[in-house]
């Protein structure tokens, strides 16, 4: 094909030596251009023949530049090869149009441009192609060319419009109605002295919430005591706990020294795993909770203390109680608020934004740049997550820094999580999960016999768009 311009059609601060190439140079560095492209490129003639396909575009489209040059698109769209033409839109409209198109199960984002010749007249269509199949099974309903970075801002802002609360705090982001819940109780909570018992499965993020109850706490300035009471030796947990003065036992700083009470004063004290409390120890609690006095290991009088207690634990109290194991008196002081955190399997809409965080934490902390295929982000919310956030983090981490692509992928999962989710589906055997294994055969039997989505649409008896979502959505 012969391209006529003048030196108007080329921008000087673009290219200042025109009238040093000649025009055999010129075309062949358009000709360059154009099969370097990464984007697919197809032009036609003003009779909507095809003339010219890169092969970019036979990358994206795996259509062969043999099965458009020379052919009209009308023809073309009437093989089925493709939904519509957009090259027609632009024949019939004489300005630039942009269609979604389906070719061989693939949706397409495609522009075409008019090229007039002096006397406004069409000479050629050009015609731009991008695959949006991947961000359609991420869910965007953005369907147009923007960057990923404006997809992001623009969801954002529409969120903030239908005024979604997005929270993160201190590694912990959450928008599900789930944790929402959570926050807004906590926030109440925050300002007010009450004792809080925070229950929910190990790895769920129960200290995340104590932070925040003491940062939006009047107590803020004040101190954080965190103490595990599971970690600590039963024998040294009162000493600990409440101090001892000197010479109280075998070994004792000749000083005395104050317990964590003491140094919780005017803060907060997060008695984490209480469940694990000896029971000669939950009376004492018991009194501090009463009184707000405490006594040293050793000592003779008690002094008042002004501490807030927060406790928490992944045990059932309740039945603990029942079973003796646990003192009533002190579970019903300990549980004036509770506040339940749910596991992660029931946080759907939370994975994906804390896998993203983490991944860029991870990335960021190894100076990585690792990322996520779109089929490991699906099975993450498939994924029941018994170890919950603390799972996600850690797999997550483990992932970053053991794979060697760039992008992470399936294959690099423990075998032991795929072998767990192919259980999980056996023995569930949800209604929706079959009537999916059924349509993926289906589908996938026709689609062998067919040439075009198009036809095998029509054996199916559904529309082709209806059989091109089916296709996204079941993984084709």
């Amino acid at each position: 094909m012969t391209i006529e311009h003048t030196n108007e059609d080329i921008s000087m601060t673009e290219y200042t030596k025109l009238d040093s190439v000649n025009k055999s140079d010129i075309e062949t560095i358009l000709v360059s251009i154009f099969q370097s492209s990464y984007d697919g490129i197809y032009v036609a003639d003003n009779d909507g023949v095809g003339i010219m396909v890169n092969s970019a575009y036979s990358r994206i489209t795996g259509v062969n530049s043999q099965e458009l040059l020379g052919k009209n698109m009308m023809t073309v769209v009437n093989e089925g090869l493709v939904s519509e033409s957009v090259t027609i839109k632009v024949l019939e409209e004489k300005t630039a149009q942009t269609i979604i198109q389906t070719v061989r199960g693939k949706e397409l984002l495609v522009t075409g441009n008019p090229v007039f010749d002096h006397n406004g007249k069409i000479t050629f269509v050009v015609t731009n192609v991008r695959d949006i199949s991947d961000l359609n099974y991420m869910k965007t309903e953005l369907l147009h060319s923007k960057r990923l970075t404006e997809q992001y801002i623009y969801e954002i802002e529409e969120l903030k419009k239908r005024e979604l609360i997005h929270m993160h705090f201190d590694g912990i982001i959450g928008q599900s109605q789930e944790i929402m819940k959570v926050f807004h109780l906590a926030r109440k909570v925050a300002k007010v002295d009450s004792t809080v018992l925070i229950l929910g499965e190990s790895g769920v993020g129960k200290e995340v919430i104590v932070n925040y109850l003491h940062q939006e706490s009047d107590r803020a300035n004040a101190p954080l005591i965190k103490v595990n009471c599971g970690a600590i030796p039963k024998h040294l947990l009162e000493s600990e706990l409440f101090g001892y003065e000197k010479g109280a036992f075998t070994g004792a700083d000749n000083q005395g020294k104050p317990g964590l009470f003491e140094q919780a004063d005017g803060g907060t004290i997060f008695l984490d795993e209480i469940g694990d409390m000896p029971m000669d120890l939950q009376v004492k609690l018991l009194r501090v909770l009463q009184e707000f006095e405490i006594m040293r290991v050793g000592g003779r009088k008690s002094f008042k203390i002004d501490v807030r207690v927060i406790s928490a634990t992944n045990m059932n109290l309740e039945e603990m109680v029942d079973k003796n194991d646990f003192r009533r008196d002190l579970y019903y002081r300990l549980n004036i608020v509770p506040i339940k955190v749910p596991p992660l399997r029931e946080r759907v809409a939370d994975i994906i934004p804390l896998a993203f965080y983490f991944l860029n934490k991870t990335n960021k902390k190894n100076k990585l740049n690792k990322r996520f295929h779109h089929e490991i982000i699906h099975f993450f919310e498939e994924y029941r997550w018994p170890g919950n956030i603390r799972e996600l983090e850690n797999l997550i981490e483990r992932l970053v820094v053991t794979t060697d692509n760039e992008e992470i992928g399936m294959h690099d999962l423990p075998a032991g999580m795929l072998k767990g989710k192919a259980r999980k589906k056996t023995e569930t055997g949800k209604l929706k999960e079959i009537v999916a294994n059924v349509e993926r055969k289906l589908i996938k039997e026709q689609m062998e016999r067919s040439k075009t989505t198009r036809q095998a649409a029509k054996e199916l008896g559904i529309s082709q768009s209806a059989l091109v979502k089916k296709m996204q959505k079941l993984g084709f």
